[in-house]
């Protein structure tokens, strides 16, 4: 096949990686020049542009621009392609880039690899970055079925786990799982920094090992994708917050009355609940 890849960064690059080494013809399009060399040279894509004509010959395009230009850049786009191209998109959040894509395009389905590092570019491409993660698509009721079939052999080639749900459904579990962990942990951080005696603050800086490098992970990670978590999931992301909230006061208040044997019980429920999101 001839697939399109609007955005050459850490998703698009691997994307394209992988399936160019399953013989499909790779056509990227990015921003910048020097990022459609590098593509070229690093084996991501097998032609490369600035100019998003290239991929008037796509059947199936993939958007992997930053989540506040999918659809922008899908507007750009759609003049580009036959009516029957297939477009999907890899945003972590759903339900608005559905409302906003679907009514402009029939071959339109929505999803999202839950994949990645802390890393971003074309050269933090990586080949198998999506082999047994989860992939979501998030089709509506008037989504052809051929191209739901068309993504989905696509994603299932990359040997990731499918998922369908709606997109509102998609937006209320990420809210959980992606961006409420980026919240908590950019806030793990910032808590460290108010440290006001400067040698304890080094101590701790000293002291930090695998423990709060796992849990400060994802909150010292690109600021750009936090703020684009919170702006286009914004009513997902406050209830989960205050959910936490609410938790992280019990918590609290159980210290404070010196209830160890509550204490003790909540932390065993969380210790018995831990594997449902892990396994």
């Amino acid at each position: 096949m001839n697939i399109g890849i609007l955005g050459l960064g850490l998703i698009g690059g691997s994307l394209g990686w992988d399936l160019r080494s399953q013989g499909h013809h790779v056509l990227g399009v990015s921003r910048r020049e020097s990022t459609c060399s590098k593509a070229i040279a690093l084996g991501s894509v097998s032609e490369a542009s600035v100019d998003m004509s290239l991929l008037s010959k796509a059947d199936v395009v993939f958007i992997c621009t930053p989540l506040g230009l999918i659809i922008p850049k899908f507007e750009e786009l759609i003049a580009y392609l036959s009516p029957s191209t297939i477009i999907t998109d890899v945003g972590s959040v759903k339900a608005p880039i559905v409302k906003a894509l679907s009514p402009l395009w029939d071959n339109f389905i929505g999803g999202h690899p839950m994949a990645g590092n802390t890393d971003n570019g074309i050269e933090a491409r990586e080949s198998n970055l999506f082999v047994n993660k989860p992939y979501v698509l998030t089709p509506i009721s008037t989504t052809p079925t051929y191209a739901i079939e068309v993504v989905e052999s696509i994603v299932r080639s990359l040997n990731a786990n499918i998922y369908h749900c709606q997109p509102e459904q998609h937006d209320r579990a990420v809210s959980w799982i992606s961006h409420l962990p980026v919240m908590v942990s950019g806030s793990l951080i910032a808590a460290c920094m108010s440290e006001t005696d400067s040698e304890v603050l080094e101590l701790a800086q000293k002291f930090a090992s695998s423990g709060f490098r796992d849990t400060s992970r994802v909150g010292g990670g690109n600021p750009e994708l936090g703020l684009m978590m919170a702006r286009y999931n914004r009513q997902a992301l406050l209830n989960s917050l205050q959910q936490y909230r609410h938790k992280l006061d019990e918590l609290i208040n159980l210290i404070e009355q010196e209830d160890w044997t509550l204490l003790e019980e909540k932390l065993n429920l969380n210790h018995k609940a831990r594997p449902n999101f892990t396994d």
